[in-house]
Formats: C-alpha cells, sequence, structure tokens
C-alpha cells in the first residue's frame, strides 16, 4: 500500500531527530541517512493505521538497524586502514540534533564520539538515547526489549566508560578560540617550544586517512612528539605543496561542537582537525583527512560564510 500524504508528513516530521539519533549511534552521517532511509521503507511497508505513537514506533525501528550496524562495524574496523574516526559535522549541519543543554552538546563532540568506539552496541543506543536525547529508561528499555533495572545498569556502565576518557573540564569558548589562535602562530612560526606551552603533558593526535590520505597508522602520544609532529605539518614545503596540489587555507571554525581547524583547497575540504581544549591546555588534536568522511563537511563549506583564512601554510 502507498504511503498518504499524513504517513509521509508524520515521517518528515521525525526525520531530524532520527537522523540525529542515528548519526550519534554510529559516527557516520552517510551511514545515518542509510538507516533513517531503511527506516522509511519499513514505515511505507508497515500498517501506519494501527501505529498509535509513530515516533516511538520509529525510533525502535531505527535503533534495531543501528544495532545490526553497530555490528558489523566493529568487525569491518578490525580490517580499517591506521585509525578510525568519526566523519565530522561543521557547525550549523542539522544532523547535530538538539545542543540546549550542556549533555546533548557533549554527546556529538568529536572526542565523545570517538570515545564511544569503546562501548558495546547496547551501551552506546542508551548513553545516546538517555544523555542527547533524554528518553527515560522505561522507554529505552522497551526499544531494547529489556527490563528498565538493566537499561539503568547500561547506562551507569556506559557513562563510566565514557567519563574513564574525559577527565579534564572544558573551558569557555572565548578562551578556546584564543587558544586555537595562538596555537596556529605558533605552528607556523616552526618553533617547538611555544607549542609545547600550549599543550598537555599527555597531549595525543590521531589522524584517519582511511588508506587513502597519508596519516600515522598510530597517534603520536606526549607533548613533545606533538608538538614536533604540528610544527611539521604547518611549515610550508615543496612535497607538502605537491601533495595536495598547491597551497591550501586554514581556516578556525567549529565541528561537532568543538573548536576546529578546517583546511580548503579549491573549494574542497581536505581536512577537519578537532581539537580537544581543557584548562591546563591542547588535549589531543583529531584530524579527519579520509576523502570519504569530509564530502559532506566540503558541501556544507560551499555554502556557508566562513570568512578569511587564518593561514596558508604550505
Amino acid at each position: 500500500m502507498a504511503p498518504t500524504m499524513n504517513d509521509m508528513e508524520r515521517f518528515e516530521a521525525s526525520m531530524p531527530r532520527l537522523k540525529a539519533i542515528a548519526y550519534r549511534f554510529l559516527g557516520s552521517a552517510s551511514d545515518a541517512e542509510d538507516a533513517v532511509q531503511d527506516t522509511y521503507l519499513r514505515w511505507q511497508a508497515a500498517d501506519t493505521g494501527r501505529i498509535e505513537v509513530p515516533e516511538a514506533w520509529l525510533t525502535k525501528v531505527l535503533t534495531n538497524l543501528c544495532l545490526n550496524q553497530l555490528t558489523s562495524a566493529r568487525a569491518r574496523r578490525e580490517t580499517y586502514v591506521g585509525q578510525w574516526l568519526p566523519e565530522p559535522l561543521l557547525a550549523g549541519d542539522p544532523m547535530l540534533g538538539p545542543a540546549d543543554t550542556a549533555e546533548q552538546r557533549e554527546s556529538v563532540s568529536y572526542a565523545v564520539l570517538t570515545l564511544m568506539e569503546r562501548l558495546t552496541p547496547n551501551e552506546r543506543v542508551v548513553y545516546v538515547l538517555r544523555e542527547a536525547f533524554d528518553y527515560p529508561h522505561r522507554r529505552i528499555a522497551e526499544i531494547l526489549d529489556i527490563t528498565e533495572a538493566a537499561c539503568q545498569q547500561i547506562f551507569h556502565r556506559a557513562k563510566k566508560h565514557v567519563a574513564e576518557g574525559r577527565t579534564r573540564t572544558e573551558i569557555d569558548e572565548t578562551a578556546a578560540r584564543r587558544i586555537v589562535a595562538e596555537f596556529l602562530t605558533a605552528a607556523a612560526g616552526g618553533r617547538t617550544e611555544p607549542l609545547l606551552r600550549l599543550l598537555t603533558d599527555d597531549a595525543v593526535s590521531i589522524g584517519d586517512g582511511g588508506g587513502k590520505v597519508p596519516a600515522r597508522a598510530t597517534p603520536f602520544e606526549g607533548a613533545l612528539a606533538v608538538a614536533r609532529f604540528m610544527r611539521g605539518m604547518f611549515t610550508p614545503g615543496k612535497a607538502k605543496r605537491a601533495l595536495v596540489g598547491g597551497s591550501p587555507s586554514v581556516y578556525a571554525a567549529s565541528a561537532n561542537n568543538t573548536p576546529a581547524l578546517v583546511v580548503v583547497f579549491d573549494g574542497r575540504v581536505i581536512a577537519v582537525m578537532c581539537l580537544e581544549i581543557t584548562a591546563d591546555g591542547i588535549a589531543a588534536f583529531r584530524s579527519q583527512v579520509n576523502p570519504d568522511k569530509l564530502e559532506r563537511a566540503t558541501r556544507q563549506w560551499a555554502t556557508s560564510d566562513h570568512g578569511e583564512p587564518l593561514l596558508i601554510p604550505f
């Protein structure tokens, strides 16, 4: 039976929320789009007249589809070339979802999305629905076909796992932007010492090239190693210009509610570097350079007002 106009309107009303949920589940905008499309196909085939609460029905179908993807994704990532990082979303992307509370903003941050990779599929689902969308444990339990008590235990376990990787306190946006500007100045200066003063002692740098763009297979760890790497990255050189095809521009931006640097060449986003900035300094650089994971960012960049570049390093 073809869906009625009312059926389509009800689904479209839920679509922004479904996409935001699926992205947090999967860490991939393209996979989230596919999961929502598959949810729509099941909605088309359902007897919608018998569905009393469409939002609950759609969320359950989407969750089950994403659980299947999360399970298979674990196997795929065992053979992934190098480090795996989420697909970044630039500021203004509707898939970022609600940002009214600190919990909602943090649930889609690049750091937390990366940390959620250590959770089991059920832990990730419970954490996202509870922390980011404020679903009561009773409703989450119904979605997963578990008891409410089990749901609460899963949530506490998931929250503990995520908290273990985030032991520092975030600083305000103004201070974060100042540190980003100082970092760019220091990195372009070609000296290690100014960079060291901006980093935490245990700073790390992780890059995801997906086997398509050169990226170190293991993270740089420790302030000195990270500072030397960043100095080399932002020091001009013919080899780097040849690799990119010219001189890219670096912009200060926001990705996943996180201070970020966006590197653009010929209208195409070729890198998004998310900085984890704390009261002690820059604790982590997470750089997405896999072109497959930057297509959405490039489309959004083309339609946004991003001002002048802060640096043309190469």
